[in-house]
């Protein structure tokens, strides 16, 4: 029986720390890097940081101010198929890890979901559009009448009375 897999079972300690965060690099379905060459990238800027390589990109632990830096820097290397999402917990906290816990990770199913998604969020970024968020309203009763009326005096009206007695003797 495996004891402990996880990095570190102190590693929780750190999560009592308010200067201490944790967020997860996910890579887009169209990242044109892997997660090794994130995790390099990330360990060449020398910061003092928890990284930890994972099936979708990494983790990064430390203080607020450097896993920003490493960011930064890292999103560098594809700016549109590099994603980030806060993590509650440290990297092989023994709450969260899976070799104590066995199973998938709580929220990788989440994760999984938002992963399908993150293709379009990239064709978003790379390619912006203006929209506007004008709500649907229903024409006023007056505007309707009046298309109304010039459908009547076009004739339009017989034509679909006709077209729909067709349809019935058919």
């Amino acid at each position: 029986m495996v004891e402990n897999v996880c990095i570190n079972p102190d590693l929780g300690k750190e999560a009592m720390d308010p200067e201490t965060v944790t967020k997860m690099i996910i890579l887009g379905p169209k990242a044109n890097v892997s997660e090794n060459e994130i995790v390099n990238q990330m360990h060449l800027l020398d910061l003092p940081l928890t990284i930890k390589q994972t099936c979708y990109g990494a983790m990064v632990s430390g203080n607020e101010e450097d896993v920003k830096e490493a960011i930064k820097e890292v999103r560098k290397l594809d700016p549109y198929n590099i994603f980030t999402k806060d993590r509650g917990f440290p990297p092989g906290d023994p709450r969260r890890c899976r070799g104590h816990r066995k199973g998938p990770r709580e929220g990788f199913h989440q994760m999984e979901k938002e992963f399908k998604l993150l293709g379009f969020v990239s064709d978003a970024l790379k390619n912006p559009k203006k929209v506007s968020l004008e709500e649907e309203t229903c024409i006023p009763v007056d505007e309707f009448e009046k298309i109304m009326n010039q459908c009547l005096a076009e004739g339009d009206v017989d034509n679909f009375n006709k077209n729909e007695n067709n349809d019935k003797d058919n």
